[in-house]
């Protein structure tokens, strides 16, 4: 991809998702807080999910942190329009893909070893510049009322037969699932990916906004299935553990089953840049991947760290064989899904 149409593209974006985004964080304070040095971090992940933990760490650490929300990919496209000129230091993304995107136009500055080495290769920059904080496993959900197990398919491409017409659910616009179909576009070449969404639209699938959506709607009936991240229904089971839903799991590597991750990058030149590694390295601490797993359901990258015990076992998902970085190209995946129509 060259530069010129991906931040054409993310800064296109940008000004579409703008209206949605927010900034959180505050910059008062007392006269030595506005004193002391402050961490800029932009946030693909929302204030709902990240300020507890940002607080935290300036609870443990002193520093004080300014967060400017936002969609991941308005988040990306910011960087990237304002340049060296950025006052960000920090990118949490929700999904690699952005990261990926980032690190290809050099923003990111080197990670020390001893920080990615935490994190098992597959879910770090193979450039060294960025690392995953958090696993976010790709699955269907299925009423459990009217579906067994055994009635869902081994592949995730198989959702095209016709019998599923009129039963499925997707969110076109969202992120994650933007994200898998790079995957699939990686992993299946472009032709088996434009076959697969045709397929699917020819089931004429009830479109939602997100994942949530889908996981009330098919417990609610109005669908049998649908795709979505895993944590959204282990939310709602920890809350209600009759929720008749159920996550089904594709085995064999297979595409559907892709595990993202959401991860944080250091802005080459930031002003920062200790506390830069400083936030990176709680994010990867005990405390705070504990906090992911436990409050968020995601699934915890770092050894040693037990997972909530209603999370699949990182070593026992049965991934795709692929390197996060190459889910950079959303520019492409757009273009493919505004082509067959979907968004």
């Amino acid at each position: 991809m060259t530069r010129r149409p991906l931040v054409s593209l993310l800064v296109t974006v940008t000004v579409l998702l703008a209206a949605c985004g927010g900034s959180g964080g505050d910059g008062g304070g007392d006269a030595a807080s506005e004193a002391a040095p402050t961490l800029t971090v932009y946030s693909g992940r929302s204030e709902e999910l990240v300020r507890p933990v940002i607080e935290q760490f300036e609870g443990e650490t002193g520093v004080p942190v300014q967060v400017r929300y936002g969609a991941t990919a308005e988040m990306a496209g910011a960087i990237l329009e304002e340049g060296d000129n950025s006052p960000a230091d920090v990118f949490f993304a929700q999904d690699a893909g952005a990261l990926g995107a980032l690190s290809s136009e050099g923003r990111f500055a080197q990670l020390d070893a001893g920080t990615l080495e935490q994190v098992d290769p597959q879910f770090r920059s193979v450039n060294g510049d960025w690392v995953g904080v958090s696993g976010r496993a790709r699955v269907a959900v299925y009423n459990t009322a009217l579906l067994n197990e055994g009635a869902l398919p081994d592949s995730i491409l198989d959702f095209t037969d016709p019998s599923w017409k009129g039963r499925l659910g997707w969110a076109p616009t969202n992120g994650s699932f933007q994200a898998f179909v790079t995957a699939l576009r990686v992993i299946e070449g472009e032709t088996r990916a434009r076959e697969w969404l045709e397929g699917i639209q020819a089931n004429e699938p009830k479109v939602y906004g997100g994942n949530t959506a889908i996981v009330q709607a098919v417990a609610a009936g109005e669908i049998d299935a649908g795709f979505v991240n895993h944590y959204y229904l282990h939310r709602v089971k920890a809350e209600n553990p009759d929720f008749p839903a159920a996550n089904h799991l594709f085995p064999d590597g297979d595409v559907g089953s892709l595990v993202n991750v959401a991860g944080v990058g250091i802005l080459e030149g930031s002003d920062q840049p200790d506390e830069a590694r400083q936030l990176v390295e709680f994010l990867l601490s005990e405390p705070a991947q504990q906090y992911f797993s436990a409050e968020t359901f995601e699934i915890p990258l770092v050894d040693g760290v037990a997972a909530d015990p209603s999370l699949p076992p990182l070593e026992t998902l049965q991934q795709p064989d692929l390197d996060l970085a190459q889910l950079s190209d959303l520019e492409g995946t757009l273009r493919l899904l505004t082509e067959v129509g979907v968004i």
